[in-house]
C-alpha cells in the first residue's frame, strides 16, 4: 500500500484516537490554557516523593485546596512557595511543584482563586478575567500564602525559615509583593510577572512600588518579546533594583532573554521554549540554594 495513503477507515480510526489522545492529556490542564501541545508537555512522576492535594486553613478559617510535594523520606526541606499562573491551579503548576520535590525542595502551590471559583472549568480568558481575576485582592493573596506557610510549619517536613516563593505570569507579579510583605522570605523567582501598572481597590501596589521592602533577593527571569510585559517596565524595574539602598534589592537580578515570548516555560503552550525554559529552571535552583532555601 502507498505509504502517503491511508484507508478512510483508517483515517477516521485515526482522527478518535487523536482526539481522545489529546482529550487524556487535556486533562488535569485549564479550559482556556487549551489545546495542549502534546510534543512539549513535560510529566514529571511522583515515584519517590510524598505528592498530593492537602487542605490549608486559612486565617477566616476557610478550606484551601493545595498541591503539595517533597521528598519521600526525610524532613527540614527548603520550603518553596509555587505561585499559579493567572489560569490557576492546574497540571501545569502541580507538575512544577513535583519538579523542585525531585530537586529536594518541600513545594506547596496554593489555589489562589478558590474563594471566586475554579479557573482552570473557565473556557475563555475574558471572562476568567472578568469573574475571577479581577475579584482577587492582593490582600487576600498574601493572607493565603501567610496561611499556607502556617501550614508547612504544621506538618513538620518543610523547614518554613528557609523559605522561597516562586511563581509565573500572574504569580510572578505576587513573587515580589510577596517577598516584600513577609520577612522570612529568604529569596524569591519571578517568571514573566509584571512590574508595573496602574493602582486599583484590589491591586494597590505592584513591584516597582516595593523595590525598597523587599526581604529576600529576587531572580527575574524574563522574555524580550514579551508583548504584554514591555522591555522597558522591566528595565525600569531593573534600574530601580540598582538604585535601591536595599539590601535585598541589591542582590537581586534580572534576566532578559532575547527573541522569547511570553510564557516562555509553559511546556503545554506554544509559547514555549525549550532552551530558555531549562536555563532558567537551573538559574532558579541554583538561586534558591545559594541564599538559604536549599
Amino acid at each position: 500500500m502507498d505509504g502517503d495513503r491511508v484507508p478512510l477507515n483508517d483515517r477516521a480510526l485515526s482522527r478518535r484516537s487523536a482526539l481522545a489522545a489529546s482529550t487524556t492529556l487535556g486533562a488535569g490542564f485549564a479550559l482556556a490554557a487549551q489545546p495542549i501541545c502534546a510534543q512539549t508537555v513535560i510529566a514529571t512522576p511522583a515515584d519517590g516523593l510524598a505528592a498530593g492535594t492537602v487542605k490549608v486553613k486559612t486565617k477566616d478559617g476557610k478550606d484551601m485546596t493545595a498541591y503539595r510535594a517533597m521528598p519521600a523520606s526525610g524532613a527540614g526541606f527548603g520550603t518553596v512557595l509555587v505561585v499559579q499562573e493567572i489560569f490557576g491551579l492546574h497540571e501545569h503548576i502541580r507538575d512544577v511543584t513535583r519538579r523542585f520535590a525531585k530537586a529536594g525542595f518541600y513545594a506547596i502551590a496554593p489555589d489562589l482563586y478558590f474563594r471566586q471559583g475554579d479557573a482552570t472549568k473557565i473556557s475563555d480568558i475574558p471572562t476568567l478575567l472578568k469573574d475571577i481575576v479581577s475579584k482577587v485582592s492582593d490582600e487576600q493573596v498574601m493572607g493565603d500564602l501567610d496561611s499556607t506557610v502556617a501550614f508547612v510549619k504544621s506538618e513538620g517536613k518543610g523547614d518554613a525559615s528557609k523559605l522561597g516563593i516562586t511563581g509565573f505570569c500572574w504569580g510572578g507579579r505576587i513573587v515580589w509583593l510577596y517577598d516584600a510583605h513577609n520577612p522570612a522570605v529568604k529569596a524569591g523567582v519571578a517568571w514573566y510577572g509584571r512590574v508595573v501598572g496602574d493602582a486599583s481597590p484590589t491591586t494597590p501596589k505592584h513591584p516597582l512600588d516595593v523595590v525598597n521592602q523587599l526581604h529576600g533577593p529576587v531572580q527575574g527571569l524574563y522574555g524580550g518579546a514579551d508583548s504584554g510585559i514591555p522591555n522597558d517596565s522591566v528595565d525600569k524595574m531593573r534600574d530601580a533594583l540598582k538604585a535601591s539602598s536595599n539590601t535585598a534589592a541589591k542582590k537581586s537580578t534580572i534576566k532578559t532573554y532575547p527573541d522569547t515570548p511570553h510564557g516562555f516555560n509553559a511546556d503545554y503552550r506554544p509559547s514555549y521554549r525549550k532552551e530558555q525554559a531549562e536555563d532558567g529552571w537551573k538559574l532558579a535552583v541554583a538561586w534558591f540554594k545559594a541564599n538559604g532555601v536549599g
